[in-house]
């Protein structure tokens, strides 16, 4: 016979990849005492690239969470533990001190989507970490049966419980704000419809003392790092996350890649008729939204199957250029956590159906704040629609490792000279940036050149298929 034998298993923040080193918990899908199987997502993490959900690799019963939704964790870090019953051989005898301790995880840590494991240790500057004096109490994010340790102790410790608060309504964009602003939503009155937390409620707070929350929770062990401070009504905004790797990524681009950027102004009148019509027929099929975007994109890809060595990377160690064989299209969207640019994998083989299907959910997913680690890596070329904002164009920073990325001004009615006369047309202004060092101005002209052409005639250029 055998013995049912309690133990008690950890997880642990997975390794990120791409040398980042930590992760903000945004949400926990479990509390203590809940049952967890073998693949549940428990929680939804942000790196620098992307907001991921992670799943759980064992059976059991939620013990103890160890950090609040909003606490930035470092990888290795246990951020769960979890009660596990298997068994033990006849006559054994269960040992209750043992079975309260961890049973060690493996050295090879779990990876989140689209990464491979970390070879070596995580290197990284040390967190200063505020701790709240144990007298103090302060509203939390989200209710925890027991308030997280300071990430720099070594052994979980228990505190007393969290009482329950209504979540606050507030649309993504306002709880962004209040977040950056280190608010507290339970603390902010809410003038919106239906009780809703505006903006100007936000701002309203900052100028405002803290107003007590109905029931006071427990103080977290752990205070948010680097909260936003105010002095003398200049904020200072921590640089963290999306945003720091996007600063780091647009320093190292632009001292790294000569870059040179041409401009051509574009005719597009007959490819807005032909998005109209589109849009209007439906045949690239049901869902697909049929935007200029889209027909930029087709274009784009179009002069670059005509001109592949500008789908190209530097190798810095072996002194090469290297010419993709697939063109990851990559498309800049700004999100509540900042500019990131998934790509779409394989763009140049889609059809204009396949590629307006693949756009679609893309941006949807950038939006809703789920686009994944995998959809972030291994983009070659780059379309960023200024346009949208009603900006004719710019010149734009290369995202580091690719050759080109193109800049789509906004579309507007202008004079133009169109067979022999003088008459009102669609113009929009195209920017190409590229790396000097693999893009030559030949070749950088003739894409930009053939890009603008087919805008110019897009239905005898493109084939939608």
């Amino acid at each position: 016979m055998s013995t049912a034998v309690e133990s008690v298993r950890q997880f642990k923040m997975p390794d990120v990849g791409e040398g980042l080193t930590e992760a903000e918990i945004l949400k926990w899908y479990v509390q203590p005492g809940d049952t967890v199987t073998d693949g549940q997502v428990v929680c939804e993490v942000e790196t620098a690239k992307a907001a991921v959900e992670l799943p759980i690799p064992f059976d059991g019963v939620v013990r103890e969470l160890f950090f609040t939704e909003g606490v930035t964790v470092d990888v290795g870090q246990v951020i769960i533990s979890v009660a596990v019953t298997g068994s033990a051989p006849a006559g054994a005898e269960p040992d209750a001190e043992a079975a309260a301790v961890s049973e060690p995880e493996p050295e090879r840590r779990e990876v989140l989507v689209g990464y491979g494991p970390r070879t070596g240790a995580a290197k990284r500057r040390a967190r200063k970490v505020a701790l709240t004096p144990p007298t103090a109490a302060a509203p939390v994010a989200a209710p925890l049966a027991a308030a997280p340790p300071a990430p720099v102790a070594a052994a979980p410790v228990a505190a007393a419980p969290v009482a329950e608060l209504a979540r606050p309504l507030a649309k993504p964009p306002v709880r962004k704000l209040a977040k950056d602003l280190g608010i507290d939503l339970h603390t902010v009155t809410p003038t919106g419809p239906n009780g809703t937390i505006t903006r100007e409620d936000v701002h309203a707070r900052t100028a405002a003392p803290a107003a007590a929350p109905a029931v006071a929770p427990a103080a977290p062990a752990v205070a948010p790092a680097e909260p936003v401070t105010v002095s003398d009504g200049d904020l200072r905004v921590p640089v963290r996350g999306v945003r720091k790797a996007t600063a780091q990524a647009m320093v190292a681009s632009a001292f790294t890649a000569p870059h040179v950027t041409e401009w051509v102004q574009v005719d597009v009148t007959r490819t807005m008729k032909l998005v109209r019509r589109l849009k209007e027929t439906g045949e690239l099929g049901a869902g697909v939204r049929v935007s200029p975007l889209l027909l930029v994109a087709k274009a784009l890809l179009t002069a670059i199957h005509r001109h592949p060595e500008v789908n190209a990377s530097w190798d810095e160690a072996g002194q090469e250029i290297v010419v993709k064989r697939r063109v990851n299209l990559g498309i800049a969207a700004a999100t509540p956590r900042g500019l990131l640019v998934p790509n779409i994998k394989d763009a140049g083989a889609k059809s204009l159906a396949e590629l307006g299907d693949a756009l679609t959910s893309l941006i949807g997913t950038a939006r809703e704040g789920k686009t994944s680690p995998a959809d972030m890596q291994g983009g070659t070329v780059t379309i960023t629609n200024v346009g949208v904002f009603g900006v004719d164009s710019g010149t734009p920073i290369l995202n580091p490792g690719e050759a080109a990325i193109l800049a789509f001004g906004q579309v507007r009615e202008l004079p133009w000279v169109h067979k022999g006369r003088v008459v009102p047309r669609l113009v929009t202004t195209l920017a190409l940036s590229f790396d000097h060092r693999m893009v030559d101005g030949e070749l950088g002209s003739k894409v930009l050149a053939d890009t603008a052409a087919i805008l110019e005639q897009p239905k005898r250029l493109i084939s939608w298929g």
